[in-house]
């Protein structure tokens, strides 16, 4: 009998695959367990899922937590990278594709240096997407829901309510929402004292 990649030498793995927990990047999450693994817990991207790898005998709970501090993990590496502008047009087409069901086809989507007191602008008659560089190096989450925000001005072009159903399918929207005010927030806190602009 061909052996079973998810069992090897009498070690059992046992797999799980769930949804995420809410506001994570990936569509499911799969756990792997393995009587090998003694301490080490690690995880990866394989497409649209997260794969996570813990030792077998981990509790219920303890799962529960390594899966967040994964996640979280991820998302941090993740943020470091840069998206060039052929990358956010592929994302976007991803995103409107998977919420939108490819409804909304920008012409052209990509970063501009000259929006500092906006996160995205759309052009619905030209279809066109611009983000603010400010949101590079954000968590991928936060710069899909901009994304998601000015995609769904290209079906939608104000803010009324049928606006926010749309923005209602993507899972992380308030989660996003929150970062971004966070960000605004802090830029209008005061200096501390002796503190200069160098």
């Amino acid at each position: 009998m061909p052996a079973d990649p998810l069992h090897s030498a009498g070690k059992p793995q046992r797999s799980t695959t769930s949804q995420p927990p809410s506001g994570s990047g990936a569509s499911a999450i799969e756990v792997r367990r393995s009587a090998r693994r003694r301490r080490t817990v690690s995880a990866y991207r394989e497409g649209d899922r997260t794969v996570v790898l813990i030792p077998a005998r981990m509790s219920e709970a303890e799962e529960k937590r390594w899966v967040t501090v994964m996640l979280d993990k991820l998302a941090a590496q993740e943020s470091k990278r840069v998206l060039g502008d052929a990358e956010l047009s592929e994302r976007a087409e991803r995103l409107s594709a998977q919420y939108f069901d490819g409804r909304a086809r920008p012409s052209s989507v990509r970063w501009v240096t000259n929006q500092n007191t906006r996160w995205g602008s759309c052009t619905p008659s030209e279809g066109s997407i611009r983000l603010s560089h400010r949101l590079q190096g954000m968590p991928e989450y936060v710069v899909d829901y901009v994304l998601l925000h000015e995609l769904a001005h290209l079906l939608v072009p104000g803010h009324g309510p049928r606006f926010w159903r749309l923005l209602e399918a993507y899972p992380r929207t308030e989660r996003a929402k929150g970062y971004l005010e966070g960000v605004v927030a802090a830029e209008r806190l005061p200096h501390p004292p002796g503190a200069r602009d160098d």
